[in-house]
């Protein structure tokens, strides 16, 4: 069986993956740093993680699985149903964790240490959770999509695919969502392993 990462859309899917896994990390790194009274970054940091969050995988990378991978696998056979459900449900339940550690953070800012543990937990919380959905996708989905889809099939996922905004090239969204991320990657050491592992 061909590599995973020959498929374009693939690839592009799991490209994506290691840069959200990078952010994810990142968060972490935040709060831990916090945890252990150390100096970090401003706020400001985290929130533009959560930015990127929410304006990738939430607007581009999530909607584009659910809207042609997903669907042409369902199309090709009903064994992966209720995998394929869970993860749909998985991403509305991803936009409204990032939405609660928004209102975290915001509390955190404005009312400090005595509401860290709860901003704290739901980081880790979140990045479990995405970890977990990664996985799913990767172990599961990926393979199956391999094995089951017909080339016209993915004829169509690559062409959905290449049209994403990729955050490391490209200009204006692109360029600022770069710049965002170096920022991120720049400002939060990313550990030596940034695999799914918290």
């Amino acid at each position: 069986m061909q590599s995973l990462r020959q498929r374009n859309a693939i690839r592009t899917i799991l490209d994506e993956h290691e840069q959200l896994a990078i952010v994810v990390h990142g968060m972490l790194h935040f709060v831990r740093l916090i945890d252990k009274g150390e100096k970090t970054p401003g706020l400001m940091v985290f929130r533009a993680m959560l930015y990127y969050i929410r304006e990738y995988p939430e607007q581009v990378h999530h909607p584009k699985e659910d809207q042609y991978l997903f669907k042409l696998l369902r199309d090709r056979t009903n064994e992966f149903d209720a995998t394929l459900a869970e993860l749909e449900l998985q991403h509305t339940l991803g936009e409204a964790l990032v939405r609660e550690l928004e209102h975290a953070l915001t509390r955190y800012e404005l009312e400090g240490s005595p509401v860290f543990p709860v901003f704290r937990d739901l980081v880790e919380k979140y990045a479990k959770f995405y970890f977990n959905h990664m996985r799913l996708e990767e172990e599961v989905v990926l393979p199956a999509a391999q094995r089951l889809l017909t080339p016209e099939n993915w004829a169509v996922v690559d062409a959905a695919f290449a049209g994403n905004l990729d955050p490391f090239a490209g200009s204006n969204l692109q360029y600022d969502l770069e710049q965002l991320f170096l920022l991120i990657v720049n400002i939060i050491p990313a550990p030596t392993n940034p695999g799914p592992a918290i």
